[in-house]
């Protein structure tokens, strides 16, 4: 069927359907797992979402880069559907913020009116912290020498500097588990402990997040889906990953050092 409009209208998709049952088994499987200690039903429902997900992303890169559906009228509407998501996140995070400074600022009787509560050793931000913004400020660094080299459509180096990126990444990620790990308080801990855990949890699972999407990109560009001109995916997930960094340079701040 001929159409005389540049717009992407979309088949019909299992996906979105099969993708919302599977989060919800998903949560439930937290619920068990939290109140139960059983994890089998959380390991198939996180099994299912990613299975879901492959096939999901794997019908969107047919339809942008084999089939031509994603016109430059559709690129827009994206550009501004990722514009609108991550200033929905900045409100998310923001709610944390507002917590933190609510507690830290007027700290209650119940917690000794100290900030950090009485009996709360906190991390060094001069150790770990520091370590993870460094990594974090490079990996920045990377992905824009990637989209950079992108654009000028030198894949080497675009495929270098992305595969670092996705390294940086993952080493934040394993050095967060080990600062949890050796946590000397925990999410139950007064509001501190809420704070903190709630705060850099999320951020956490967004670097997560951000890996896997970068991780995706770099397996589209040695496949060369991408081109100069056309690359929306990768600068999506470049621009995901920077608003990753921003966020944590406002935790660093504020809650490791400014609030320790």
């Amino acid at each position: 069927m001929k159409k005389n409009h540049p717009f992407h209208l979309v088949d019909h998709s299992p996906w979105p359907l099969l993708g919302s049952l599977s989060a919800l088994t998903l949560t439930l499987g937290m619920i068990k797992w939290f109140h139960l200690f059983k994890t089998d039903l959380l390991m198939i429902s996180f099994l299912s979402t990613l299975l879901i997900m492959y096939q999901w992303w794997r019908d969107i890169t047919r339809e942008s880069t084999y089939q031509g559906n994603h016109t430059l009228m559709v690129t827009k509407g994206l550009r501004w559907g990722m514009i609108l998501f991550i200033t929905s996140e900045v409100f998310f995070f923001i709610a944390f913020f507002w917590g933190f400074f609510h507690s830290s600022l007027s700290p209650s009787i119940e917690i000794g009116m100290n900030w950090p509560p009485r009996g709360i050793n906190p991390f060094n931000p001069n150790e770990i912290p520091l370590l993870n913004t460094l990594i974090l400020l490079t990996s920045g660094m990377t992905v824009t020498w990637s989209h950079h080299s992108m654009m000028e459509n030198n894949k080497k180096q675009s495929i270098q500097s992305l595969l670092i990126t996705v390294i940086l990444g993952g080493y934040f990620s394993i050095l967060q588990w080990y600062e949890y790990l050796e946590a000397p308080f925990t999410i139950s801990d007064a509001v501190y402990g809420s704070s903190f855990f709630m705060a850099t949890g999320f951020h956490g699972i967004h670097v997560l997040i951000g890996s896997t999407f970068l991780l995706t990109c770099l397996i589209r560009m040695i496949k060369n889906h991408f081109s100069p001109n056309h690359h929306f995916g990768f600068e999506a997930a470049a621009w995901y990953w920077h608003f990753v960094d921003v966020v944590w340079l406002f935790l660093y701040i504020s809650i490791y050092w400014w609030g320790s």
